[in-house]
């Protein structure tokens, strides 16, 4: 993983499996992304982290968010409900990143207001291009309220 710097972006990754975290956080790593990536396994883990609970008192505001909808005990989908729910947390990006091709699932995840749907890569080349256009766009382009540009 890329050592955090000064400009570098911060990413809570929500992803049960650590296969799948390695594979991300290793790609996000050969694209040159500067990153300071956190990972969570489950729902309830996440929210603790972006509320800053727990074991998570210390952590720092994702500048992202990477969300797997199939997580044990507190589901993507509600994850995805409370942080866009609450005024202080839903300016974040949230991109739904999982293996489901379901139109049930892009269009929750939408009606919910996800940032993004993405089918997660299974191939790690397809897994740096990603993190690439994660960063030419959302970290190039967007403007978010908040981020100084």
């Amino acid at each position: 993983m890329s050592l955090p710097t000064a400009d570098a972006v911060t990413v809570l990754l929500v992803e049960p499996n650590p296969g799948d975290a390695r594979l991300f956080a290793e790609s996000f790593d050969d694209a040159n992304i500067a990153s300071d990536i956190h990972t969570a396994t489950d729902g309830e883990s996440a929210l603790e982290f972006v509320h800053q609970r727990g074991d998570h008192a210390e952590s720092p505001r994702p500048d992202m968010i990477l969300l797997d909808f199939q997580l044990p005990d507190v589901d993507g989908a509600d994850v995805l409900s409370e942080l866009k729910s609450e005024p202080a947390l839903r300016s974040i990006p949230v991109f739904v990143m999982t293996s489901s091709a379901s139109e049930e699932d892009i269009a929750r995840s939408y009606d919910l207001h996800a940032n993004a749907y993405v089918q997660k890569p299974v191939d790690p080349e397809e897994c740096i291009e990603l993190g690439r256009s994660f960063e030419d766009f959302w970290l190039t382009f967007v403007r978010l309220p908040g981020d100084g540009s």
